[in-house]
């Protein structure tokens, strides 16, 4: 009877004053970690010294789409484009995540904070291009229909319940995240996924593993198999529960931590785990966070205070529910919208099928316009996360040499090198380069304009970009000669690995670009 109750809406109206405060703290947390983790690499990236130049990146938009560029590219930094500019939109990201963290006029600071990273996703091009910036970017804006309107700091006891539309939007977005996650898996038919073979290859092939993903990689075939199933389990499954009765909802919100803590522990994926378990946070009711809590901290203050000044009451009025409304429609259109792009070109036979073509030909047909609005701001997204596994791990090497005859290796910080170097753990920070190394080894031809720039940059002896790799060149000054040679890497065995030390077994490719020097860049047109 209290399960059918519950399912018909007449149990007991809950409260979520506890998880709602603690998830606004939390994502100024994670903000907190995006802005600082980029501060430190973001001059090599894209500053004036670095890979992709902004201001460059900005003047070619500019020169093809003349004041058109400033709605394609909503960026700050159009006003400036200097180092000290970038600089400090993360200094003042960073400082604007302090004051959330504290509690300080939620509302105005996760509006500056969305226009802050929004600025500097744009500007960093194809280093700011991962799923997780899109997602920080929708979580901070979907905060804003979940936030107090009050200006000064307030303990959860005290603080009035979380409005109903945000919090159902919160939900949506990650029923969305984590529901699109497993089922792009499906629609794209990839035969490791639906053999359930995917993680035989997944530990070694991800972009920065980790130590523990060598053990993983060594655990039985069986082990592997079961984990697939569980996976799927809890990304097409546990995001159903997020809209039943509580219990299901908690139990949804312990499966979703689950998986994103045996993600965590297994890779280095910087704030992306952080972050979608800030977003489980706001399933868990008072009655159970106050089970959670001590006991000297429950119910503290006696009844929550409702104090709102009046210039700011949107937050209770129906403006909050209406804009709510508009972006649940939007993101249920990036839903489908990505669900079809998904579909395999050979497409797919079926109801399934004829469903994709449906949605494809009633919904997308008028939904990519209205999409096609917010898409510059990369607010509302879809997203699928690992649909298509790689089955083999190639990777880059930049030997640089004084000569041309005698070649040595550059080492990266984190991704995999020298063969016996043990694979570290670096999340939450998220090093821009090493990661986009790993899809540049997937894609020499695609990558190899930004690539080109990096072994230019060497060249010149670049501060900014040598401080991404951790090493300079050559104790002398930069390198003469700089060349990209082409390995293919793989976890060795546990027999292997006791007998050599060695915690990657490669194997050389060959050479992706001859010998190139300062006069080979000198040489080409503009």
């Amino acid at each position: 009877m209290r399960l059918l109750a519950a399912i018909r809406g007449r149990g007991p109206r809950r409260s979520y004053r506890h998880s709602g405060w603690l998830f606004l703290r939390l994502l100024g947390l994670v903000h907190l970690v995006a802005f600082v983790s980029l501060w430190v690499q973001l001059e090599g990236l894209v500053g004036a010294g670095g890979i992709l130049p902004v201001g460059e990146f900005l003047e070619r938009v500019h020169g093809r789409f003349g004041s058109e560029s400033y709605g394609l590219l909503p960026t700050l930094s159009w006003i400036s484009h200097s180092d000290a500019f970038l600089d400090g939109l993360c200094a003042v990201g960073a400082a604007l995540s302090l004051l959330l963290l504290c509690d300080v006029a939620p509302i105005p600071v996760l509006a500056l904070l969305w226009a802050c990273y929004l600025s500097l996703q744009i500007s960093g091009q194809t280093f700011l291009g991962f799923q997780w910036d899109i997602l920080l970017l929708e979580t901070g804006f979907t905060a804003l229909f979940l936030a107090p309107g009050r200006i000064r700091p307030r303990l959860p006891w005290n603080e009035a319940d979380p409005p109903r539309a945000g919090r159902w939007l919160v939900w949506l977005l990650l029923f969305k995240l984590m529901f699109l996650s497993g089922a792009v898996k499906l629609v794209c038919l990839d035969e490791t996924w639906w053999g359930l073979t995917a993680l035989d290859y997944h530990y070694f092939t991800q972009p920065l593993p980790l130590a523990t993903s060598w053990y993983a990689h060594q655990l039985p075939a069986w082990f592997q198999r079961l984990s697939v199933l569980v996976m799927f389990a809890i990304e097409l499954g546990a995001p159903l529960l997020i809209f039943g009765p509580r219990r299901l909802r908690h139990a949804a919100c312990g499966a979703l931590l689950f998986l994103q803590l045996a993600i965590a522990a297994t890779g280095n994926y910087g704030f992306f785990n952080l972050l979608t378990a800030v977003l489980c946070l706001p399933l868990v009711d008072d009655d159970l966070a106050e089970r959670l809590l001590p006991r000297r901290l429950r119910r503290r203050g006696g009844a929550a205070v409702a104090g709102t000044r009046r210039w700011l009451r949107w937050t209770g009025s129906g403006a909050r529910a209406t804009g709510a409304a508009a972006i649940a429609l939007l993101s249920a259109l990036t839903f489908v919208r990505e669900i079809v792009r998904t579909e395999p070109p050979q497409g797919i036979d079926g109801p399934v099928g004829a469903a994709l073509d449906a949605a494809d030909r009633y919904v997308l047909s008028w939904g990519n316009t209205a999409l096609g609005w917010i898409d510059p701001y990369n607010t509302v997204s879809g997203y699928g996360l690992f649909r298509a596994m790689t089955t083999a791990r190639p990777e880059i090497v930049i030997e640089v040499s004084q000569d041309g005859r005698a070649w040595r290796e550059l080492e990266f910080r984190w991704k995999p090198g020298d063969v016996r170097r043990r694979p570290a753990l670096v999340a939450p920070h998220m090093p821009r380069l090493d990661w986009q190394m790993w899809f540049a080894a997937l894609n020499p031809q695609r990558s190899y304009p930004w690539l080109e720039r990096l072994l230019a940059r060497l060249l010149e002896g670049a501060p900014a970009v040598e401080a991404l790799l951790g090493e300079k060149p050559f104790a002398s000054g930069p390198p003469r000669f700089v060349r990209l040679v082409a390995y293919d890497y793989e976890f060795t065995s546990a027999e292997e690995r006791a007998r050599t030390g060695a915690w990657w077994r490669r194997t050389r490719r060959g050479e992706l670009t001859r010998a190139l020097s300062r006069e080979t860049f000198a040489a080409r047109p503009n």
